[in-house]
C-alpha cells in the first residue's frame, strides 16, 4: 500500500532557504522557532508530513498550521503571535512599573 500524500507542498526561494538554514545555525534562536524552521526545510525537500512530524516531534495538525502560515506570511509567519495577557508587573530593567510603590 502506497503512503498517503498531501497536495500541500512548500516551495522555497533561494533566499528563504538560506535564511532558514542560517536560523538553524544560530545558538540564541528560540527552540520553537528552530523546530518550525527545520520542519519547513524538510517539507520543502519533499519529505512526507508524517516523517517530518516524527523527526521534529510535532503533530500533523500543527505542521499543517505552520505550513499555511508560512505560505501566507513567509518567514514572518513562523514567529509566535502576540498573546493577550496581564501586563508585566516589573519592567525588564529591574525597576518597578510606573505608579507602584517600591518595597
Amino acid at each position: 500500500m502506497a503512503p498517503a500524500t498531501t497536495r500541500q507542498t512548500v516551495r522555497l526561494t533561494t533566499a528563504q532557504r538560506q535564511e532558514l538554514q542560517s536560523m538553524l545555525r544560530r545558538t540564541t534562536l528560540a527552540a520553537g522557532l528552530a523546530r518550525r524552521a527545520r520542519a519547513i526545510l524538510l517539507l520543502a525537500d519533499g519529505h512526507s508530513v508524517s516523517a517530518v512530524g516524527r523527526t521534529v516531534a510535532m503533530q500533523r495538525r500543527h505542521l499543517y498550521k505552520w505550513m499555511d502560515r508560512f505560505r501566507d506570511h513567509g518567514l514572518d509567519g513562523l514567529s509566535d503571535a502576540k498573546r493577550p495577557g496581564r501586563p508585566p508587573v516589573f519592567s525588564p530593567r529591574g525597576r518597578g512599573a510606573s505608579g507602584q510603590d517600591r518595597l
